[in-house]
């Protein structure tokens, strides 16, 4: 084991080898392999090219140098073409900010029996005259900047539940094709994430059309990774189990606390009346650290 995997249970780096192709005795020269394909994009500015962070996107895309660089040309293509979500983005920002304390995302404290973090999404939450569409994206890309910071995820990677309980045809007609592509671009194609599924549960009929407005920007991997269960609870508790989920999925947690995610950015400063506004906190650069009272729900926990 290297430096580089310092931390890593032996379970995580046995998966990480069989799974996704990492060696610890090729893994500088992998990175170093990465680094030096920067040269071959001039027009695209590499804004950090450190090993642990070139990790990250070998670890994405199991360690296919070229795949790799690909996805690290286009995380820095994204933030370049779309500069002002990238301004300011820290959970202090206002938009942000509202987004996060809104529930924008969801993140659990325990992660499957997989040991991938769940991430929800409320959809019927969201307040058209409080949180425009891009600041929401932007919470969650803020939000997936700081967990990924965590080498279990980097390896064992990322949920996401949408429920669309209560989600009006009104609040709908504002998801647009191009700001859902948008949003495709930012989580699909640019970011060094592993999202083992994507669960929509109570979607009503037109989430359906939406998708299949959407399908084709998506991979086909994407796509097989998608999960329309509608009101079967029971299609969701055979992928994820009941005991790592909160009630409103059926779970046997407690109800999720819409604010859990907004006071781990924000600290002992959330407040739910006042706006933050402490500039020099920047969560980007502080490292996800899950506190001790998160844990798998791995089989050991399990009651089944």
């Amino acid at each position: 084991m290297t430096h580089l995997q310092a931390g890593l249970s032996p379970e995580t780096v046995e998966k990480a080898r069989l799974e996704l192709n990492e060696n610890p005795d090729t893994l500088h020269q992998d990175i170093q392999q990465v680094r030096d394909m920067i040269i071959t994009r001039p027009d695209i500015g590499f804004l950090r090219t450190d090993d642990a962070f070139i990790l990250r996107f070998l670890r994405a895309r199991k360690f296919n140098q070229m795949e790799a660089f690909r996805l690290l040309a286009q995380y820095f293509q994204y933030r370049q073409l779309n500069l002002d979500m990238f301004k300011n983005l820290k959970p202090d920002d206002p938009g942000v900010k509202r987004a996060l304390m809104d529930g924008f995302p969801g993140v659990l404290e325990n992660r499957d029996h997989y040991g991938r973090k769940i991430l929800l999404i409320f959809a019927a939450n969201w307040d058209q005259s409080r949180n425009c569409f891009v600041d929401i994206l932007r919470a969650i890309l803020l939000s997936l900047e700081v967990l990924i910071e965590d080498q279990e995820l980097q390896i064992n990677g990322f949920i996401l539940i949408i429920d669309w309980s209560n989600f009006s045809f009104k609040q709908a007609s504002k998801l647009t094709p191009s700001i859902l592509r948008l949003a495709i671009e930012g989580l699909q194609d640019s970011f060094p994430a592993r999202f083992g599924g994507v669960h929509f549960v109570n979607q009503p009929w037109y989430i359906h059309a939406l998708y299949t407005i959407i399908k084709p920007f998506l991979k086909d991997k994407t796509r097989k990774r998608i999960f329309l269960h509608g009101n079967n609870l029971n299609s969701l508790h055979q992928l994820i189990h009941p005991e790592c989920l909160p009630s409103e999925f059926g779970g046997t947690l407690p109800p999720y606390d819409m604010g859990t995610w907004a006071r781990t950015l924000l600290g002992p400063d959330y407040n739910d009346d006042n706006e933050y506004t402490h500039s020099s906190y920047n969560a980007i650069h502080v490292k996800y650290a899950p506190n001790n009272m998160e844990r798998d729900c791995s089989p050991k926990y399990m009651k089944r």
